[in-house]
């Protein structure tokens, strides 16, 4: 109307999780010690999108500080999974997730500090990438050296993933590691079509984990296969891998008992039990074993780092089964295929963690249903600043394989 340029995204739909700042928008991290809490600015990735012409419509829920694998906060309670009401949505952008599934909006802002948007987009239905280290500014990170988390890009199509990454990266001061990188167009990767030829794609079917559902292990065994079919070459890796979890538990504890720890005085009684037990837990460890695990996440990126020795993108499965059950107990065994197995980090989403230490890029696709109806997530590792060519094999696969049609049964809606 004013007769100037549109932007790439210009009218175009977008939500945020409420742990990404947006200014004059409520935004509370989950959280009753935030409940009216309202920032003065935007994040830089938001104020991004805004400058594409994308338009904010709301903010979608999380537990408190994302500190859980479960949609589920004092502030707003859970957040169901979008194809089946007794399910969990995942976490922690459970909330951004089942907007995108349930077509709230085509783009969600989500963040991945663990997983916490594989996991959601593999519980129902929809894409979200964790990108490389320093592809997406993250100018909230109160350590910009040695942060964890991730502001990331979630969508329902794999093209769309690309358009939006493309309106939020690029250097900014705020991030060291985002100055002086390539910056490659994300959605014309994705546009080029053509085939894998000459590339080789490694499937681990485990991480460190004793146990995969039978239809999520048949499931993903058979969409690795369909990577053939692009031209390239498809190899097994064997599981020589140690569960990360107990490293992630020192190196994310100390992280978050120094973020979030001095709340604990005034506030306990008010926060989520599950996040007041893990910052407790996390006091108890001393400034050396911290170092050792800092040391230890250097060990696990330069492990990392020899797969692509041998292989151009590594296939998972996102997690080892679909959506737990929606009182799940996060300390509790996860079940799977009818016995109990392991805690939800070592069992359940084994896959997501490592990549947060290393900073590689970890795509998750949906590949299929499960019996129950429920969505089996894939998810793609490259190497870091790989993620151009991450995205272009997931649309190659999505061609073949389309998922963005189908949408879950929504008796509130009808």
């Amino acid at each position: 109307m004013r007769g100037e340029a549109a932007g790439p995204l210009a009218g175009v739909p977008f939500s945020v999780k409420d742990l990404v700042d947006t200014a004059g928008v409520r935004t509370t991290y989950g959280s009753l010690i935030f409940e009216h809490h309202v920032p003065e600015a935007d994040a830089v990735a938001v104020a991004r999108l805004k400058a594409a012409g994308a338009i904010l419509i709301g903010k979608t829920t999380t537990p408190e500080f994302g500190q859980k694998g479960l949609t589920e906060a004092p502030l707003f309670g859970r957040t169901r999974n979008a194809w089946r009401a007794d399910r969990t949505s995942g976490g922690s952008s459970g909330g951004a997730a089942v907007a995108l599934a349930c077509g709230l909006a085509p783009l969600a802002v989500g963040t991945d500090g663990g997983g916490s948007t594989r996991i959601p987009d593999a519980c129902n239905g929809v894409v979200g990438l964790k990108q490389s280290l320093g592809v997406v500014p993250h100018d909230r990170a109160q350590d910009a050296f040695g942060n964890l988390s991730y502001i990331t890009p979630m969508a329902r199509t794999v093209a769309d993933t690309a358009l939006m990454l493309d309106a939020m990266a690029g250097a900014h001061a705020a991030d060291p590691h985002t100055l002086n990188r390539i910056r490659p167009g994300y959605f014309a990767a994705v546009s080029a079509g053509g085939d894998l030829k000459g590339l080789k794609v490694a499937w681990r079917p485990r991480l460190g984990n004793a146990v995969v559902a039978a239809q999520v292990l048949a499931s993903c065994a058979g969409a690795a296969r369909a990577f053939a079919d692009f031209g390239a070459s498809v190899l097994e890796m064997p599981d020589d891998f140690d569960n990360a979890e107990e490293l992630w538990l020192i190196v994310n504890g100390c992280y978050r008992l120094a973020q979030f720890g001095h709340h604990l005085a005034q506030h306990r009684p008010r926060m989520d039990p599950t996040l007041v037990a893990q910052l407790d837990r996390a006091a108890k460890y001393s400034a050396q074993e911290l170092y050792r695990a800092i040391f230890l996440r250097t060990e696990l990126y330069r492990h990392v780092q020899g797969w692509f020795d041998r292989a151009d993108i590594v296939i998972t499965p996102t997690l080892a089964r679909t959506a737990l059950p929606i009182d799940h107990d996060f300390f509790a065994p996860v079940e799977i295929d009818g016995r109990p197995v392991d805690t939800m980090r070592r069992a359940w989403y084994p896959y997501t963690l490592p990549f947060n230490m290393t900073g590689n890029p970890a795509l998750s696709i949906p590949c299929g249903f499960d019996g129950a109806g429920l969505p089996v997530g894939l998810q793609l590792v490259g190497r870091i600043g790989e993620d151009a060519l991450l995205l272009r094999a997931a649309a190659l696969f999505e061609a073949a394989h389309p998922w963005a049609h189908r949408r879950p049964a929504l008796p509130e809606s009808a």
